[in-house]
């Protein structure tokens, strides 16, 4: 017992010197390996590993290192190859951490494990009962995998009634310090805290429910992200401006008029907003409620913009048509040169007129201009130097046409009204309101709405009691209008290049309606 103790211990003296020798060679050689011959070493090394650290127990001298190389080589790697050396990242122990005993260090090497990639090989020599520290790119290409494995969570809210910035972050589990950092960021931060009920924010959260990103949604194609960065020890938040472009869609809709224009557009699928823009681009030759009679037709052709396959809104009506009593009326939009657009007719007059023939979608007039009218409140004889277009509650009211609100406010008599000045000669008067939408002193244009029908002051029941003045005289709305300045034609160059520019709409509309028609009539 004590002889054979004695030999295995010469034995592992005089091997000791052996397994350094070969270290040494095994550094030397794989870092003149080129990516090829690195992977092939890896490979071969992985297949006979445990086979070569028996060997090497019993004989270290059957086998040298080269040996394995050259004989694992195929007929292309043995020939020079040109390309970039192929870093060799080893983590080894040290000197003096190797096994002393054979049998420990068969064991040890037979563990090597190989990595590959496409720039990297990589040989840990770390088994379990030695570990070792990997390498700075080892920790770092973890840290990377551990990050991008962590769970992010995106929660969305939206601003109520009452709600400011800190409600709403304490509502996602934040403090007041990410309010800060955020708020902190640049006047886009501050905006953050100005916020109106309705408007979206969306939380992004990584591990530890630390704030990540916030982005402000502004509408869907438009969102600011403040994204967390670190500089040193200090934390911020930087801007990103997000801009998508939406897919637009051609849309034709067209239908026969039973009733009125509003309900026989819903019927046809078409929004009230494409409606009330159909009406304004036709108001001023077109009254809605006087003028139109079951059979009436309308076409219009209009754009639907859609995000990731979803509709998200409307776009410009591109054309649209409207017969009525026998005649056509047709609108194509147009660009001028200098970025003006408007509606214009086949011979490139505007559809938009000085003013419309009424300021809104109404259900009937319930009282006509009239010098000598009876009062329904007051019972006395006194002229209504107006029209009242009766409509329900809450109906918009338009501007008749461009100008500057010269008066809005509220009286015993006139309730909420607004007053307009278009240019030097003319006044419109709208009483009544419900509700004001307009400012004294604030520029309109022709169509945009400034209040709702009401019934306020000294009325009967919902109506919008509408007046025309020229050069402060009083004049009946219905028919001043025949009076007015002509809609402005383009000019001779313009035209040519409007003309150019609708020529494939006018088939297409053309053609459409006739397809209504002819599909109506079967």
């Amino acid at each position: 017992m004590a002889k054979n103790r004695h030999a295995t211990l010469t034995a592992n003296k005089k091997t000791a010197p052996q397994w350094r020798n070969l270290h040494s060679r095994v550094l030397s050689l794989l870092l003149k390996l080129t990516k090829i011959e690195a992977a092939i070493l890896a490979f071969a090394v992985c297949s006979v590993a445990l086979g070569l650290g028996n060997s090497l127990q019993s004989d270290p001298s059957t086998a040298s290192i080269e040996e394995v190389i050259e004989s694992s080589k195929t007929e292309d790697t043995k020939s020079p190859i040109n390309t970039d050396r192929t870093t060799i990242a080893l983590a080894l122990p040290s000197q003096n951490s190797i096994p002393k005993t054979d049998t420990e260090q068969a064991a040890y090497y037979s563990q090597a494990k190989f990595t590959i990639d496409s720039n990297t090989v990589q040989a840990d020599f770390s088994p379990a009962p030695l570990s070792q520290p990997a390498s700075p790119k080892s920790v770092a290409a973890a840290a990377t995998a551990e990050q991008s494995s962590t769970a992010v969570k995106r929660i969305h809210q939206t601003l109520k009634k009452g709600d400011n910035l800190s409600m709403v972050f304490d509502r996602v589990g934040l403090n007041a310090r990410d309010v800060y950092q955020v708020v902190q960021s640049g006047n886009e931060g501050k905006a953050l805290t100005r916020m109106f009920p309705g408007e979206k924010l969306e939380f992004v959260l990584g591990e530890n429910n630390q704030l990540e990103q916030v982005i402000r949604v502004k509408s869907p194609l438009e969102s600011i992200h403040f994204i967390r960065n670190i500089a040193g020890d200090k934390t911020y938040f930087e801007i990103n401006r997000v801009t998508r472009t939406a897919d637009i869609r051609k849309v034709y809709r067209s239908a026969f008029i039973n009733d009125s224009l509003s309900l026989s557009a819903q019927r046809a699928d078409v929004s009230q907003s494409i409606t009330m823009n159909m009406a304004n681009i036709f108001g001023g030759v077109i009254d809605f409620v006087l003028d139109v009679r079951n059979g009436d037709q309308f076409t219009v052709v209009y754009e639907e913009h859609y995000l990731d396959g979803e509709k998200i809104d409307e776009g410009n009506i591109i054309a649209a048509s409207y017969s009525n009593r026998g005649t056509t009326y047709n609108a194509y939009r147009y660009t001028d040169p200098d970025g003006d657009t408007g509606y214009y007719n086949e011979d490139g007059v505007s559809m938009r007129k000085a003013f419309l023939r009424a300021p809104l979608d109404f259900t009937r007039i319930s009282s006509s201009f009239n010098l000598r009218r009876l009062h329904p409140i007051t019972k006395v004889v006194k002229p209504h130097r107006g029209i009242d277009y009766a409509a329900p509650r809450g109906t918009p009211v338009f501007s008749a046409g461009d100008g500057r609100v010269s008066a809005s406010g509220r009286s015993k008599a006139n309730g909420n009204y607004v007053f307009i000045k278009h240019g030097e000669s003319y006044t419109t008067k709208y009483l009544h309101l419900h509700r004001r939408s307009v400012k004294k002193g604030q520029r309109v244009k022709q169509g945009q709405i400034i209040g709702q029908v009401g019934c306020t002051g000294l009325c009967s029941g919902p109506h919008l009691h509408y007046e025309f003045l020229v050069n402060g005289v009083h004049r009946n709305p219905r028919t001043i209008l025949k009076k007015l300045p002509k809609a402005k034609r383009l000019n001779a160059n313009l035209k040519a290049e409007f003309m150019a520019s609708i020529e494939s709409t006018q088939l297409q509309l053309a053609s459409y309606s006739s397809h209504i028609k002819l599909a109506s009539a079967q």
